[in-house]
């Protein structure tokens, strides 16, 4: 089979994305209708009328009370008074992870370059009005003004009309659409710019998704399709074992890169071992008219699809996706309370006046006497005599009256039932915005939390749609911010601005190698959202419950602590920097955990910090007694040292004097033996005297033993 040219490749992919492109839309075109009408219905003026209404009540007021659109801008502000942020979380479960620090910070200041608070808040606005919307992320160039800076960063941008210009293959079925392969989104320029733009004559992609009944001209315009297709792009991994015996892993691009790398690795020694076949997924983008790729993008940065959809409510019926936001209960009850009021001021604007009605002959010649009676109030009318047939006077009063046009019992009936059915569908605002006299702050917290819990479904589904922005970041910034000593700005929690470097080199003093910090390429993270609190009444319920606490401790630590966890708490205009300030101390108290940098200022306080007096002089009352009892112990080892020398002396001489004695005793009876031998045996007779008892050494003092020692008795 011939290979085809890049031409016929590209033909081919048009056919295929317009087959495919007219399922998808013939699919879903139904449900979207309804969702572009939702958000027609409460966002322009007129719209309420649309369709076979309109036909119905021509040449009648059509009165337009819009209710539905004050209940909507309730719930958008309320997640703009409550933001939702990305947090980067390692896999691992570390903690004071640098990296996962450095990618929190690069997001919020990507957010900032953007105004990604545009594409947050246009997203919202359509899934709570319509039930779809959408925004983009996309590679830009820091600065496009300069031609030789080719750093670039990611942007997030609005995608308008989600619901009629967003659209996933028809085998996505998970909401944050991480499983789809494809997806096309719509945007729409006016013939100039088209040819302008592509130097070509308008061939506008099909789209069959519109409403303008009520729009006098909607303006002629071109759709271009983006068409982003998922490829599983395969790769050869290379792997070599160096002299040591230490495994490296090499890429085909690695190889391409440098075309030396072989020769390199041969001339050192090391010899390839083995190969790996991979897939990694890629992003291919295409851009489209009607009748053919006006440009192949070729692959962009990242593994993911780079659009985040937001839904307001989503299920799948009839293997259909099918959603809504908070508009489409509402409608048929909005309707017919403006049928009913409609109905009522056309009543109202009939004269409620009886009107007398005359004869022509009653009133010739006095016609402007009785046309301006209501501005003159004449003090009385004048009509003409009416006569019969036989020429007699006949009564000349009123034939009869007008009666006043009344107000059906039933549409009574129906404007009240239709109020309570409002209030239910879109809750009972009024009872959390109106201040009732004698209610406690806790009844008013029970009203704001029940308003709460109606927005409660979008701000979850919102946050799905972050934390998905937050995977298609990840995964974007991986393949973009890859330049070794690159400087780029970063924002704390707080949103105070901070720099790192990345890919910087450091010193890693357990195993003496060089690694990169801040280095983004093996980034690995959980992600997870922070959402705010869900109204300013639950603050103000921190700040009460915390002054409740106050009056349960007499502790003044657990009071310093509390009393700042208050005014932490506190809403106002001008509290930022207090609440700042007490942040600070209870990072101090060791009751908050530091952020990085605030834990190098308190490291860099502490060193600068000079000594107080009082605690320098306790210090050095404290080593003065350390060094007299440092001093009492050298005295008292030297005191046992002595008497130690003292013990050992005194055996020594007691074991001189037993060796004496013995030495004495034997020579005595050496004398006795000798003289009993010259006297034949027999001893002189000597007076009987007393045994000598020997000296009991062991009961005698010292003194004592040293005068047996030398001689004495």
């Amino acid at each position: 089979m011939a290979r085809q040219s890049k031409e016929q490749r590209l033909q081919a992919v048009h056919a295929d994305a317009l087959t495919e492109f007219d399922d998808i839309q013939s699919a879903v075109r139904d449900e979207r209708m309804q969702c572009l009408e939702d958000r027609r219905f409460y966002s322009i003026a007129g719209a309420q009328w649309e369709g076979p209404l309109d036909e119905q009540f021509a040449n009648r007021p059509k009165m337009e009370i819009n209710k539905i659109h004050l209940s909507v801008m309730r719930i958008i502000n309320e997640y703009r008074n409550n933001r939702i942020t990305v947090d980067f979380i390692p896999k691992e479960g570390a903690e004071n992870d640098k990296l996962a620090d450095t990618c929190d910070g690069l997001y919020r200041s990507d957010e900032e370059f953007s105004s990604a608070d545009e594409a947050y808040d246009n997203a919202f606005e359509e899934a709570v009005g319509g039930g779809i919307g959408a925004w983009r992320l996309r590679a830009v160039y820091e600065d496009d003004e300069d031609d030789d800076d080719d750093r670039q960063r990611v942007s997030i941008e609005p995608i308008y009309d989600a619901d009629s210009t967003v659209f996933f293959d028809l085998g996505a079925k998970r909401q944050d659409k991480s499983d789809a392969k494809r997806c096309y989104v719509l945007t729409s320029m006016t013939e100039s710019e088209y040819e302008e733009t592509w130097g070509d004559s308008p061939a506008s992609w099909p789209k069959d998704i519109t409403m303008t009944e009520f729009d006098w001209s909607a303006g002629d315009v071109v759709y271009v399709a983006e068409l982003y297709k998922v490829e599983e792009v395969r790769h050869t991994v290379h792997i070599y074992t160096t002299l040591e015996g230490e495994e490296e892993r090499y890429t085909d691009a690695d190889f391409e890169n440098d075309e030396m790398l072989e020769d390199t690795l041969m001339a050192i020694g090391t010899r390839k071992t083995g190969e790996k076949k991979t897939k990694k997924k890629k992003v291919h983008k295409y851009i489209m008219s009607g009748g053919a790729i006006l440009e192949d993008c070729g692959y962009i940065a990242g593994q993911c699809i780079p659009i985040v959809m937001v839904y307001g409510k989503r299920w799948f019926v009839d293997n259909v996706e099918r959603c809504m936001g908070h508009v489409r209960l509402a409608k048929d009850v909005q309707r017919l309370k403006n049928m009913q009021l409609s109905k009522l001021a056309e009543i109202s604007a009939l004269s409620t006046v009886e009107k007398p009605i005359m004869l022509p002959e009653q009133v010739a010649g006095y016609e402007m006497m009785w046309a301006e009676d209501n501005l003159r109030d004449y003090p009385y009318l004048l009509v003409n005599p009416i006569t019969d047939a036989t020429g007699a006077a006949m009564a000349s009063g009123p034939i009869g009256y007008t009666k006043s046009p009344q107000i059906p019992p039933a549409m009574a009936a129906l404007l009240q039932i239709t109020d309570m059915d409002m209030q239910e569908l879109l809750g009972r605002q009024e009872s959390g915005e109106q201040l009732q006299p004698n209610v406690s702050g806790k009844a008013i917290e029970l009203v704001q939390s029940r308003l709460d819990m109606q927005a409660f479904i979008y701000m979850s589904n919102m946050s799905k749609a972050i934390k998905r922005s937050g995977e298609v970041w990840l995964s974007m910034a991986k393949d973009i911010l890859v330049e070794s000593g690159r400087k780029m700005k970063t924002l704390n929690s707080e949103y105070e601005a901070g720099q790192v470097e990345l890919g910087k080199p450091m010193l890693n003093p357990e195993t003496g190698e060089i690694e990169y910090e801040n280095d983004l390429r093996d980034a690995k993270f959980d992600l997870s959202v922070d959402v705010g609190p869900s109204s300013s009444s639950k603050r103000a319920s921190t700040v009460r419950s915390l002054t409740a606490m106050m009056q349960m401790t007499q502790d003044p630590e657990n009071l310093a602590i509390l009393n700042a966890m208050a005014m932490m708490n506190m809403e106002g205009e001008g509290l930022g920097d207090v609440r700042k300030y007490y942040r600070t101390k209870l990072v101090k108290m060791g009751v908050i955990q530091p952020s990085e940098q605030e834990a190098a200022d308190l490291a860099e306080a502490a060193q600068n910090a000079q000594p107080d007096a009082n605690a320098e002089y306790l210090k050095a009352a404290a080593l003065n007694e350390t060094a007299k009892a440092e001093k009492t112990k050298a005295d008292t080892l030297l005191s046992v040292a002595k008497a130690s020398e003292t013990e050992a002396n005194t055996m020594e001489t007691l074991s001189k004097i037993k060796t004496e004695d013995q030495g004495r005793m034997i020579k005595a009876a050496e004398q006795v033996r000798q003289m009993s031998s010259m006297m034949g045996g027999q001893m002189p007779q000597q007076p009987r005297q007393m045994p000598q008892r020997e000296p009991d050494m062991a009961s005698m003092s010292t003194e004592e033993l040293i005068r047996i020692a030398q001689g004495g008795q």
